[in-house]
């Protein structure tokens, strides 16, 4: 497909992207064949980062804690294993699986009712199963907000608590969610005098050591419960895009964050721009009623979503980076004259600042706004229709090496500037800031974090258009500069050795012996990336073109298509799979 096509396409996609207004529903990530039994999960992308299928032997949607604690105790009886899953099922890592076939999946579906308001005291206590959306609006109900969350709403709390989910402040407590926690009430196994389950009430003045473990969990030490967090009351934010040069990013990168409180970018590297949201509080008796909804979190037609990924398929096979790169000019300055979805008063964009309460700014997703429409519309990842299908390297840098690691990148452009087109097709580098983390799996400094989304061939075997360069990026981030990966988006070769990253992760393995010393709530796939026992990595043929391991020798990329093992262009320890042209006979290279 020719670019001129492709741009055409492009902006017949982007029209529905911004006037589409409902919504297929997301499907259920966990499917039975008998009623809820002999079950299995997915995330809501479809795919693993292994592709492999997660089965468990039945599934259990709790409606009250009552039947929680009455499901782990029946299951800790007869040593049944067990993992959490949760309505969207939106981590990418296997956080939700189980070992074997003779498990069981605890859904919290239905636990998702607020359990009390107290405005006075400026606190709210949910359920586990709750949404990030439920979450905003109860609070706003009793006139308080919640200071910074992730922007899609479709996290629950649960959900954000087992993996670090962020928004972006270095002002504060930060932007973690969980630092904006008091109190966790946690159900684990128990003894036969517990009557097998125990419940426990986590907060940091009774329980400090056992509460900095539960915040960041990874769904090791049992099942949330409930969690209560202390807001603030409510007040609006102003926010401005501003396009610019990215001359003097390294600088501004790590300044910007002390000037707005809810700063952030989206950087475009191979066009040399950045998107600096200027993002301010300011009093809630300031005029304005502006709304933020995202763009690439409304619903979108599924036959516009085929188009696509059809001509992303198609340039991939035919080396078009040139089509990538006009593809990806076009979103960007879309995106970037519809404000990413920013209204001023909910329907229309008629200028900056817009301003708006902290619950109409702070997140959102309405291709979650549902009415069954037989997939004529759906969100874009929605993996029942042809859509976006993708991978997420998603790693925080510390402020301190920021500067350095965005020169990397530059010294990578330079090299090839339509290099990370690919990336700016699905909108970009988003950068936010995160502050350090008395949770003893949280963020360790300040640090700014990396979300790289880019194309995944629904082939596993397929190379993709310059994959060396972002894996480049990915060991230099991980390696270079020891970035912390984020826990629910990376592919397996960042968790290799991560919790030697954790000062304090002795005492977290020392919490989650007390809570669960058989490991019913433990997985292989836990036990690598805590460092128990085994390592996140799978060394097989082709096993570098997915980042399930970092290539040692051709066979690990895919040589019969002339991508061959091979050092890095910047950071020469770096080992990456690079299409060598104009080789006739390809010999197998170890490193």
């Amino acid at each position: 497909m020719n670019s001129l096509m492709s741009t055409f396409l492009l902006l017949q996609c982007i029209s529905t992207l911004v006037f589409t207004a409902i919504s297929t529903p997301p499907d259920d990530p966990i499917k039975c064949v008998s009623g809820n039994s002999d079950c299995t999960v997915t995330n809501s992308y479809g795919a693993f980062p292994d592709r492999s299928t997660c089965r468990a032997a039945d599934v259990a949607y709790p409606t009250t804690e009552a039947e929680l604690i009455s499901i782990v105790a029946a299951a800790t009886k007869a040593r049944r294993k067990m993992r959490v899953t949760t309505r969207y099922s939106h981590s990418i890592t296997k956080l939700v699986c189980t070992d074997g076939t003779e498990g069981l999946f605890i859904s919290t579906k239905f636990l998702n009712h607020t359990v009390r308001a107290d405005g006075e005291a400026m606190t709210l206590t949910v359920e586990s199963g709750v949404t990030l959306r439920q979450l905003i609006a109860e609070a706003a109900k009793v006139g308080l907000a919640l200071p910074y969350a992730p922007y899609w709403w479709g996290l629950t709390v649960g959900g954000m608590m087992g993996t670090g989910a962020h928004g972006s402040s270095l002002w504060g407590k930060g932007s973690a969610v969980h630092d904006h926690v008091t109190e966790i009430r946690m159900v684990s196994p128990g003894s036969v005098n517990d009557g097998f389950a125990k419940v426990r009430v986590l907060s940091k003045t009774t329980t400090p050591n056992e509460f900095n473990a539960a915040k960041v969990s990874l769904g090791v030490l049992g099942v949330i419960s409930q969690v209560t967090f202390t807001l603030q009351p409510m007040f609006k934010r102003s926010i401005r895009y501003v396009m610019k040069n990215d001359s003097d990013f390294g600088d501004q990168a790590v300044t910007f964050g002390k000037k707005h409180e809810f700063a952030d970018f989206v950087w475009l590297p191979s066009q040399g721009k950045v998107v600096y949201r200027m993002d301010d509080r300011v009093p809630v008796n300031t005029s304005g009623n502006g709304l933020f909804d995202l763009l690439p979190f409304r619903s979108q037609l599924s036959a516009a979503l085929a188009i696509i990924r059809s001509s992303e398929e198609t340039q991939e096979r035919f080396r078009d980076a040139n089509g990538k790169c006009v593809g990806a000019t076009l979103i960007s300055s879309t995106l970037f004259a519809s404000s990413f979805g920013l209204t001023n008063n909910g329907i229309i964009f008629t200028g900056y600042p817009v301003t708006g309460s902290q619950n109409r700014m702070m997140s959102s997703g309405s291709c979650l706004d549902s009415l069954q429409d037989g997939l004529i519309t759906a969100c874009p990842w929605d993996s029942r229709i042809k859509s976006e299908f993708f991978h997420q390297t998603t790693f925080s840098v510390p402020l301190t090496q920021v500067k350095s690691f965005i020169t990397d990148i530059k010294s990578l452009v330079k090299i090839e500037r339509k290099s990370l087109c690919g990336l700016e097709l699905y909108y970009g580098i988003l950068m936010r800031y995160v502050t350090s983390s008395p949770a003893y799996l949280g963020k360790e400094t300040e640090a700014l974090d990396f979300d790289l989304t880019y194309y995944r061939a629904k082939d596993p075997l397929t190379p993709r258009l310059y994959e060396d360069f972002i894996e480049e990026i990915e060991q230099i981030a991980l390696f270079k500069y020891n970035a912390l990966p984020h826990w629910g988006k990376n592919r397996n070769l960042a968790f290799d050795g991560v919790i030697k990253k954790y000062k304090n992760a002795p005492a977290f393995l020392k919490v989650k012996e007390s809570y669960d010393p058989t490991g019913l709530f433990s997985t292989e796939w836990t036990d690598q990336i805590l460092g128990i026992k085994g390592n996140a990595t799978i060394v097989k043929d082709g096993c570098a073109l997915e980042g399930l391991c970092i290539c040692s020798e051709d066979a690990h990329c895919a040589p019969t298509k002339g991508y061959l093992c091979r050092p890095g262009k910047v950071y020469k320890e770096a080992r990456v799979c690079t299409r060598v042209s104009g080789i006739s006979v390809i010999q197998s290279v170890s490193y």
